[in-house]
């Protein structure tokens, strides 16, 4: 065939690949039903409470006399709280209408009065810190005879009027704030429930990190897993090397984070339930520590000739032959320790390439002086054993990123491993385990991966507890993060990354698969990512809930994609 008919032939094959295309977008004659792709909830809890039982009946709240009345032990946690969330109430009254001269709910046979107080029952002391081990459960009662809240902890009661504030809603005519008549009682199904944000690849100014930690709050997330520093840029200002963010940030005055802004991060975290662990990650990524910390860094070397050897200019992982490197990073973890009153630090171990070690005639000296010649993996394991070591003589519990526990690093036994490499999560999340160790699943909430805002459905369908194992060994999963990687994000589209599909995660680590009534056993684990995982929940509520709570997040100021597709918020204003 000659090449005006191959040009011909090709030209035919993308003119059909095209029209049948352009089918699928073309008008057909029916068109769309008008209105929204999914209709909100009204006052539907995400994440979806374990128990809850409602009644038509609803009560009028007036947040002019409404208040709130401790009984039992009070703090300034507590009444920092009922300050924040009275705001929110306050929020959602001023988008009331005209109608609401009119009072026509009186008219309502199911109206039952009015709402004027809610009773907070804290049965001991306000805990001062979150922490790994925070009560979170909650039981809330609203009623025309007298509504309540009670928790046996303080972290309970933040998420318990989390929950009240997201069922006061406004009245479908516009005209009052409601509140239906329920139970609730409701804990969450993991402990540990988080979000990654990677501050390096692009710096995120604090304003950005305090309004993320404003909307975990409404998602009841309560890990902060800040991946502060990375090779592109260190903007951690440690006191100890202020080199390192001297010369190791994008900019060493406007691109830090200054002891006094992440004292301001983990404050308004406090406030909100949410813990801070800072990660430092190490031997990799830490190409920006070296321009501040001389001789930390493996010199990379060149040449075809291996006796004419000569340093290229390049520099590969953290020289783990070097004592001198080991005095520095215990007293920079000192630091951490005093600055960041978590228990855990996140000390990553991932994607260490053996490249320039490989290359350097000092380190494979040292590898032969012990007993290490060739073993690449085995100096890795070295050096993250005296970290993990050195790390643990300051009271610090570590967390770790899988590659560790897979070069088979002797960890102590309450180290955390995360999953996130998705090919065989599932296996490993069962090897893991079967050794003893904590876990956490990360890799099927990566929000860095680029799609439209109706991937929710992906995430949502993905469940720390599916692999093979005992149940011994399902006791032993933490929970999760979801991660957001920073680059290509940066503060203009933070939030309409990640929210609201973080909230996907949140609530299959919030929720229990009880609170499903679609919910059936299973005596095979699924594959992540299959529609299949979904079909035991009913996704048209589901949907709704998340339509109403990307709303939700819009009116507290997080500016949320839409998740469904076409529609508005009621009650939005500009």
């Amino acid at each position: 065939m000659g090449v005006v008919g191959v040009v011909f032939q090709a030209s035919l094959l993308l003119f059909a690949a095209y029209s049948s295309l352009a089918d699928s977008w073309r008008y057909d004659g029916i068109g769309v039903a008008p209105g929204p792709t999914v209709i909100p909830t009204r006052g539907g809890v995400w994440p979806k409470p374990l128990k809850r039982t409602e009644e038509d009946g609803y009560l009028v709240v007036r947040p002019s006399a409404f208040k709130f009345n401790v009984n039992g032990h009070d703090c300034d946690l507590l009444q920092s709280t009922f300050s924040r969330y009275y705001g929110v109430m306050l929020s959602a009254n001023r988008r009331r209408t005209r109608m609401s001269r009119n009072k026509s709910w009186r008219k309502d046979a199911n109206f039952l009065g009015y709402l004027d107080s809610l009773n907070v029952e804290l049965s001991t002391p306000c805990e001062f810190m979150p922490h790994a081990a925070m009560e979170e459960s909650y039981d809330l009662h609203i009623a025309k005879d007298g509504s309540w809240l009670s928790s046996k902890s303080v972290w309970g009661i933040l998420r318990g009027l989390e929950t009240f504030v997201q069922t006061v809603v406004l009245s479908p005519d516009g005209a009052a704030l409601t509140v239906k008549v329920s139970e609730t009682q409701d804990s969450p199904r993991y402990k540990h429930r988080g979000l990654l944000l990677d501050t390096s690849r692009h710096y995120l100014p604090v304003r950005s990190i305090l309004r993320t930690l404003d909307a975990m709050e409404a998602s009841k997330l309560n890990v902060f897993h800040w991946h502060i520093v990375d090779d592109q840029s260190f903007p951690y200002q440690s006191a100890a090397f202020p080199e390192l963010s001297n010369k190791g940030a994008y900019h060493p005055t406007t691109h830090i984070y200054s002891r006094e802004n992440i004292r301001k991060i983990i404050e308004h975290a406090r406030l909100r339930g949410i813990r801070v662990i800072p990660e430092f990650d190490t031997p990799g990524h830490t190409r920006s520590w070296g321009l501040g910390i001389e001789g930390l860094l493996t010199p990379c070397y060149g040449g075809s000739n291996p006796r004419d050897l000569t340093p290229d200019g390049s520099y590969g992982p953290i020289d783990p032959s070097k004592p001198e490197n080991y005095q520095f990073l215990m007293k920079f973890f000192e630091e951490v320790k005093q600055l960041f009153p978590e228990q855990y630090v996140h000390l990553g171990g991932d994607e260490v390439s053996f490249e320039c070690w490989k290359s350097n005639p000092d380190i494979n000296d040292f590898m032969a002086n012990n007993n290490l010649t060739g073993d690449y993996a085995g100096l890795e394991e070295y050096y993250i054993q005296k970290l993990v070591d050195m790390v643990k003589t300051l009271n610090i519990s570590d967390i770790v990123w899988q590659e560790v526990f897979d070069n088979g690093v002797r960890v102590p036994p309450d180290t955390v491993v995360q999953v996130w490499i998705p090919n065989g999560s599932q296996n490993e999340m069962s090897q893991i385990t079967a050794k003893g160790y904590r876990v956490l699943l990360s890799s099927c909430w990566y929000l860095d991966a680029l799609s439209s805002g109706g991937d929710w459905k992906k995430y949502y369908a993905c469940d720390p507890e599916n692999f093979p194992g005992t149940p011994e060994q399902k006791e032993l999963v933490m929970g999760g993060e979801a991660c957001m990687w920073g680059e290509v994000v940066d503060w203009t589209n933070l939030e309409s990354r990640v929210w609201p599909r973080a909230c996907a995660a949140a609530e299959k680590l919030w929720s229990s698969p009880a609170a499903f009534s679609k919910k059936t056993s299973r005596s095979h684990p699924l594959p992540w990512y299959r529609s299949s995982n979904l079909d035991n929940y009913d996704m048209d509520e589901v949907s709704a809930r998340l339509e109403e709570h990307r709303c939700r997040l819009v009116q507290r100021g997080i500016q949320a994609q839409p998740p469904n597709g076409a529609g508005f918020c009621p009650g939005e204003r500009w």
